[in-house]
């Protein structure tokens, strides 16, 4: 049920305002004066490309909310839109893959493609003149810019005038009764007619029937109200019902925050809105909601968004973000290959990328999934993407893991490409005043690419080979291709020059690698004999991988680019985790989850007592000797918040949400527990349930926080999650920012919990 005050009376009133619904959510986006912001609202006729064939005419306009587009097809029957908040980045001219081979008949200024967040695919546009080309490109530029720096409050206020402008069927910007009660159905809330009746009445203040524009905000009050935090403020009011330098300070000390007058005055300055307030050194409930929903207020620590890591120590020492297949943008068997999944991979602060290399016509490397009906790209093209965007969110190293299928003639033209596209970026030889042997630090490389592949050693004959063909065996056999395996017995001398730090070596035993101790080797495991290994010998694993890399990488049964669990292979210290990263689910989650820290850098410390060769440690279980603490996890579920629906196709369908949150570890700490599931209320549902859990390796655990829809017949539908490092949690009051099942943003959509960590 909607939270209501005591007295209609406290009710904040507001000034009449003819404009349209919509518009004064578009004046919090402030860019409605805009020139190119304003021929977005006009309209324009583009031309949607996908091939060299599909080329589509797409009617376009900025709708008057001033951050959603309207995108319509004349073989559509209904329009389809989409967000501003939803792209990544607009890329002007011929950039994108489609562009580059099929945007060239058309000026570069008349070209531009979208890149969505998640893993919507681009939308590649051809404007009718430059000018317009160059309207669009700077006015989606201007509005992504505005929708980043928006605060939660700001996306809430538009978020409810974004349904109320949709509400409004007969569009006289006035709201009947039935048109509050579709409203109250979209935003997922179930209320009864008496309620939602006495409600539309209260704020019925002109007796006319229907609620005109200051009428609307005053029920959007009554909306967006939220009890649990009125009820937190309250508890910490000085004398005069004002939250004061003192009381802010008490709460800091609950919120485990630095409670000095500096630290509130600088609060006090960001987040009141009230000048007189802000003057007189306090906080209004209003400045208190802001603070508690911007960054400062979030679960996760905003002081992982940087690099606070040590980045000085050999690579073997760090957790690095790992792609499978990289070229791959669906399944292993038919899907297509492209440049994009590269570019997606790398933006999403991925480090180690695959290529799987073929021989290709007319003497050009190809990549695509061998002996599939995968489509095929240029070797050349894929080293020019990652050279344009390698480091555009970390400036750590980007290591190239070559499967090579190529004879020695086209390895060769891999090298020249290599080294021509990449240039300085390219590491060719060790770096000065460090040890052939020795694996340098992420810090000591930043800006480079490594190649990971086969060398041939001092005297000339190849290495021994790497695990690839067990690896290539493995995925083709269980595509039914038994009979082509695949080695490379040949090496070109080039090639092979390249190979500096990650030698790809056949793994044999733990022994071996300890005797032959080979820093610069690295070996590629299967996940099953990962498994096995971790099974049979978990402790020498552990070791291992505090001298070398080992890359782990999904079975080849895996047609479908489903991903396996990557925790059992962090609580080993394998660094290169490869997972499918065009696969979502729960185990790109933990991937997102364990990479959110760091300043998103792909690059994770790994604990001290993972780097210590002489400290023994089992991946399978806790060991107090190890100096661990055992600590208590205390998870206060409270409220939730603008939750999306799950079937968009029935306006009447609402969600039952629970919520349930899962420990992800060693053995011994997975753990889940979960709330009871709230009937018919997606917009403010309340828990106020307790979840205790008990984790003995903190250090390697990450916390899940799931949103669910209740089915009492079938498996819960997914609504939201959001995951984060026990290392990175806040403690206290916290609201948890959920994501949608490719990790896109699901703002507003929040979780408020309060959240205490205590040692066992």
């Amino acid at each position: 049920m909607i939270g209501t005050r005591s007295r209609a009376s406290e009710l904040p009133q507001s000034e009449p305002d003819h404009k349209k619904l919509a518009l004064k959510a578009f004046r919090k986006v402030a860019l409605h004066e805009d020139e190119d912001v304003k021929f977005m609202m006009t309209g324009s006729n583009l031309q949607k490309i996908k091939s060299r064939l599909w080329k589509k005419d797409r009617w376009m306009k900025l709708q008057e909310d001033g951050l959603s587009v309207w995108c319509e097809s004349k073989c559509r029957k209904k329009p389809a839109t989409f967000s501003v908040m939803d792209i990544r980045e607009v890329q002007e001219g011929h950039r994108s893959e489609v562009m580059k081979k099929h945007g060239n008949r058309f000026s570069e200024k008349r070209c531009f493609t979208i890149v969505f967040t998640g893993n919507r695919t681009n939308m590649d546009l051809v404007a009718a003149s430059e000018e317009e080309g160059r309207r669009w490109v700077q006015g989606f530029k201007k509005l992504r810019k505005k929708a980043e720096t928006m605060s939660q409050q700001e996306k809430i206020h538009h978020w409810i005038h974004e349904y109320l402008r949709k509400a409004d069927k007969n569009k006289d910007n006035k709201m009947s009764f039935k048109e509050i009660k579709n409203l109250l159905k979209m935003i997922n809330i179930e209320a009864d007619d008496e309620y939602a009746f006495q409600l539309f009445k209260q704020c019925d203040k002109s007796k006319t029937n229907k609620l005109e524009e200051h009428e609307i905000e005053e029920f959007c009050k009554f909306l967006m109200q939220r009890p649990e935090l009125e009820q937190i403020f309250n508890y910490y009011l000085g004398k005069d019902q004002v939250l004061n330098v003192s009381g802010m300070k008490n709460f800091l000390k609950e919120q485990n925050e630095i409670a000095t007058d500096e630290n509130v005055m600088a609060i006090i300055h960001k987040y009141e809105l009230n000048e007189t307030a802000k003057q007189n050194q306090l906080l209004t409930q209003d400045g208190f909601m802001m603070y508690l929903l911007s960054p400062d207020g979030d679960v996760f620590n905003p002081n992982h968004d940087q690099v606070y890591q040590d980045m000085t120590q050999p690579l073997s020492h760090y957790f690095i973000s790992s792609s499978h297949n990289t070229y791959l943008m669906e399944d292993q068997l038919g899907g297509p290959s492209s440049t994009e999944a590269y570019i997606r991979a790398l933006l999403r602060g991925c480090r180690c990328v695959e290529l799987d290399c073929w021989e290709g016509p007319n003497g050009e490397p190809i990549i695509y999934h061998g002996y599939t009906l995968t489509s095929k790209i240029l070797f050349k093209d894929v080293i020019t993407t990652i050279r344009d965007y390698a480091f555009t969110v970390s400036p750590y190293p980007v290591i190239l893991s070559l499967e090579n299928h190529c004879g020695v003639e086209q390895q060769t033209v891999m090298a020249r490409h290599l080294k021509e596209i990449l240039g300085n970026m390219l590491v060719t030889a060790t770096i000065e005043g460090k040890a052939q042997n020795e694996l340098p630090s992420p810090e000591e490389l930043k800006d480079k690419v490594l190649i990971k592949g086969k060398k041939f050693d001092a005297s000339g004959p190849l290495m021994d080979q790497e695990e690839p063909p067990e690896e290539y065996e493995d995925e083709n056999v269980n595509n039914g291709d038994k009979n082509k395996k695949e080695t490379v017995n040949e090496l070109s001398k080039e090639l092979s020059g390249l190979v500096v730090y990650c030698k790809a070596v056949r793994f044999h035993t733990f022994q071996q690698a300890l005797d032959k101790a080979c820093a610069c080797e690295l070996s590629s495991f299967s996940e099953n004999k990962a498994k096995k290994l971790i099974c049979e010998s978990g402790t020498s694993f552990v070791r291992y991988n505090t001298m070398q890399l080992s890359r782990i990488y999904p079975t080849g049964s895996r047609i479908d680019s489903s991903n396996y669990n990557p925790q059992e292979m962090w609580n080993a210290g394998c660094q290169l985790v490869a997972l499918n990263f065009q696969r979502p689910g729960m185990e790109m989650d933990l991937n997102k989850g364990k990479f959110r820290q760091n300043g998103r850098s792909g690059y994770i410390l790994k604990p001290s007592f993972m780097r210590n060769r002489s400290i023994r440690v089992d991946p399978a279980r806790a060991q107090p000797r190890t100096g661990l603490n055992t600590t208590q996890l205390i998870i206060d579920i409270i409220t939730a918040q603008q939750l999306p629906k799950v079937n968009k196709g029935k306006k009447n369908s609402i969600v039952d949400p629970l919520v349930r949150v899962e420990i992800h570890g060693v053995p011994d700490d997975n753990a889940t527990q979960k709330t009871t599931h709230i009937e018919n209320n997606g917009f403010n549902p309340v828990w106020n349930e307790l979840l205790r859990f008990t984790i003995s390796v903190p250090e390697l655990a990450l916390v899940r926080f799931v949103v669910e829809d209740y089915d009492s017949t079938t498996s819960n539908d997914f609504i939201g999650q959001f995951t984060l490092p026990f290392a990175s949690i806040k403690e206290g009051y916290r609201h948890v920012h959920l994501l949608s099942r490719d990790s896109a943003s699901l703002s507003p959509a929040t979780l408020f919990v309060r959240i205490r960590i205590k040692n066992v």
